[in-house]
């Protein structure tokens, strides 16, 4: 019994330890470059985020991955992008990013990067980084971007920025190699700032040199003046000697005033021509604006005109197509009438067909017995189409002028009658001239007919 209970105590050790360290690998440590991310039921949120410290990872209902902290470095080389002025600028630049660690942004990457390689991360910021810079650079002029570089690159982070951290990125430095653009506008540009730069440094130097000759020239009067009074008041005599001296003074003094001359007329040289060089980068300025006018006004007028041309196209295609569909749905709708009346037309001989060879099966195949059959059929049509001849006939309105002689066949109103009857053809004429004889259960000529027309066909041969 002992040992028994030994065993239960050794197995409840062993179950409680194992426990232990199942719950203790269930433990999990954020490192300083990672973001823990706990997904699961993590409490009615997407995913629970950690940037350090650890936590708690419940078996079955959650599971735990990490995300890099690691900054990627992105090349983006954009090509004729668009600015405010409608020139196109190339802007090579470098961007630095990273999953960002902020409590808000985390659970954006977490939500749409993870699982992701650096490079799809990279594809991804880079699509964005594109639009955003071509963005920035359309809201703002060449003057700006080349001028004001802080500016621009403020805008770009604040733009770049501001649509990374929806997928979970933060910018971490922005780095613009250069900008250039066709035309050569910068270039004219800096040509520009060039000039106004000498410009302003040669006027500098020409005014401290007119400065110093200026000093210079007023110590030496006031040593001349002071060296004559002295020489004056020490001795008398050497009033020759200043005069000599005074002569060498104004020889001097022309000499100077000749090298003066020449070195303001040299200063006045340089003066315009460093304005001629000014006007000259002026006017190219100019010229360039004027031909990016021009070309941009050429640009509109031309696309304006291929849209109204492939309006009209369009329009005329959509008018063809229409009409072609309508003919050919009326073509088919009359193939489809006559097809109809063919086939109903063919359904008819057809039936004729079937009833015409159950009328020679009903005459035993005599077809001529047939043929008399179907005349049988249509007998009363016949006659009812005699009748008709002289039913509608009003004998009232019938006149007969007659002497009141007495004839052998009657007066003139009952011949007459006798004619009009006679000039009905009677049944078995119509078989006659239908090429049958009257078979003889419908009715036989009488002998005297019989023989009337064997006269007549002797009258005929004679």
């Amino acid at each position: 019994m002992e040992g028994a209970f030994l065993f239960t105590g050794v197995g409840l050790v062993i179950l409680a330890i194992a426990l232990l360290f199942f719950f203790i690998s269930r433990y999990r440590r954020c490192p300083s470059d990672k973001i823990l991310v706990i997904y699961g039921k993590t409490g009615g949120t997407s995913a629970k985020c950690l940037a350090g410290g650890a936590a708690f990872v419940w078996p079955v209902i959650q599971d735990y991955q990490y995300l890099d902290l690691s900054p990627i470095s992105i090349d983006v080389d954009l090509q004729n992008a668009l600015s405010k002025q409608n020139i196109r600028v190339n802007v090579p630049s470098r961007f630095t990013v990273a999953v960002s660690n902020e409590p808000g942004v985390m659970c954006n990457a977490a939500e749409r990067l993870l699982g992701k390689t650096t490079q799809e991360i990279r594809d991804i910021a880079k699509d964005i980084i594109f639009g955003q810079l071509r963005l920035v650079v359309a809201m703002m002029d060449i003057e700006e971007i080349n001028a004001d570089r802080d500016k621009f690159l403020a805008n770009v982070s604040t733009n770049v920025g501001n649509e990374l951290r929806k997928i979970g990125l933060t910018l971490i430095n922005v780095n613009i190699t250069d900008i250039e653009d066709e035309s050569g506008y910068i270039e004219a540009l800096g040509k520009e700032a060039a000039a106004h730069a000498i410009n302003e440094a040669k006027k500098s130097v020409a005014e401290k040199n007119r400065d110093g000759s200026i000093g210079e020239a007023l110590a030496m009067k006031d040593q001349r003046i002071k060296t004559a009074e002295a020489n004056a008041v020490a001795v008398e005599g050497e009033n020759k000697a200043k005069i000599s001296i005074a002569l060498s003074d104004a020889a001097r003094k022309e000499k100077e005033a000749e090298a003066t001359k020449i070195a303001v007329s040299a200063e006045k040289v340089q003066q315009a021509k460093a304005l001629e060089e000014a006007y000259h980068a002026e006017k190219n300025a100019e010229m360039a604006r004027a031909e990016r006018e021009k070309a941009s006004k050429e640009a509109d007028i031309i696309v304006q005109s291929e849209i109204a041309k492939r309006k009209v196209e369009i329009e005329a295609e959509a008018e063809a197509e229409k009409l072609r569909r309508e003919a050919k749905g009326e073509a088919d709708a009359i193939i489809l009438k006559k097809q109809a009346q063919a086939k109903g037309l063919y359904e008819i001989l057809q039936k004729q067909a079937q009833g015409f060879d159950e009328v020679i099966k009903a005459a035993d195949g005599n077809t001529r017995d047939a043929v008399l059959l179907l005349i049988a059929d249509k007998l009363p049509e016949l006659v009812k189409t005699q009748v008709e001849a002289i039913k509608n006939i009003k004998f009232d309105k019938v006149v007969v002028w007659e002497n009141g002689g007495n004839q052998k066949n009657g007066g003139n109103a009952a011949g007459f009658l006798a004619n009009m009857y006679k000039a009905v053809p009677p049944m078995t004429e119509l078989f006659n001239m239908a090429g049958l004889e009257l078979p003889s259960y419908l009715g036989e000529k009488t002998k005297k007919e019989k023989e009337k027309k064997k006269d007549n066909e002797k009258e005929k041969k004679n």
